[in-house]
């Protein structure tokens, strides 16, 4: 199971040295020139705008949230090739490989989508991360990988927004937790010092737009149908997570960021 996910991650490496590109659709659900989310996400805020200025603002405010149980949620969220685990209690059940081979198949074809729609914006705009700017704590390693990164959009957040979208096709009925939990993944980034709110939010706009997209794909329509059944096959058969940690996911997330 750890080695598909790694296999995940790894389509999901963002470190602004990937280009857009006509993979064969077998890797792929979109061909070069269907989708270029640089033709649909607006640029990053301008220095000293207002909304720049709320973005530095926010920086500092969540640095008060080191060590807290929202801080260890966003280092949870940051291992990417957890993502499904952490959709587990809005889902009601744990997905695995074992029992859900068509979804994460779904989901692995989907990164290479989803690594494109960051890396194109990501590479024309190059904002820096805000902790270069900024004093304070983050929640990972300040490695060199990630000061490559650019900030604009946040591939975490366009991950967990593209992965919940998906999740809230084959399971409607958890839609609103589903989602929920989206956004707290997305302001994760924001927890943990490493995107600006702007970024994450540009991240949930480059998903919506990547998923519309998505939707013109007969093989994408088709691998959600039956990605779908496996679930409810999968729930139906349950476990549930565990009480305990919904009740201390739902507690870590009870205080809004803003």
């Amino acid at each position: 199971m750890r080695a598909v996910w790694l296999v995940t991650t790894a389509a999901l490496m963002l470190t602004g040295c990937a280009t857009l590109s006509g993979d064969a659709p077998s890797n792929r659900y979109l061909a070069k020139g269907v989708f270029d989310a640089r033709d649909h996400l607006p640029p990053p805020p301008a220095k000293g705008s207002e909304a720049a200025l709320r973005d530095r603002e926010i920086f500092r405010a969540t640095r008060a949230l080191k060590d807290t149980p929202r801080w260890s949620l966003a280092q949870e969220d940051n291992v990417e090739e957890r993502v499904l685990d952490g959709y587990a209690c809005a889902l009601g059940v744990t997905p695995s490989f074992e029992r859900n081979p068509k979804l994460a198949a779904t989901l692995l074809r989907m990164s290479r989508d989803v690594r494109s729609a960051v890396a194109g914006p990501k590479l024309k705009y190059r904002r820096p991360r805000p902790y270069f700017s900024e004093e304070g704590p983050i929640c990972i390693k300040r490695s060199l990988g990630l000061a490559l990164s650019p900030d604009y959009p946040s591939g975490h957040a366009t991950w967990g927004w593209s992965v919940g979208l998906v999740l809230a096709e084959v399971a409607p009925d958890r839609r609103e937790a589903i989602l929920t939990r989206a956004q707290a993944y997305g302001e994760s980034r924001v927890v943990c010092g490493v995107h600006n709110m702007s970024s994450v939010e540009a991240g949930r706009m480059n998903a919506e737009n990547l998923l519309s997209a998505l939707k013109s794909s007969d093989a994408f329509k088709a691998d959600l149908a039956a990605a779908r059944a496996e679930l409810d096959a999968a729930r139906a058969a349950g476990p549930a997570p565990a009480p305990a940690r919904c009740e201390a996911e739902a507690a870590a997330l009870s205080k809004p960021l803003l």
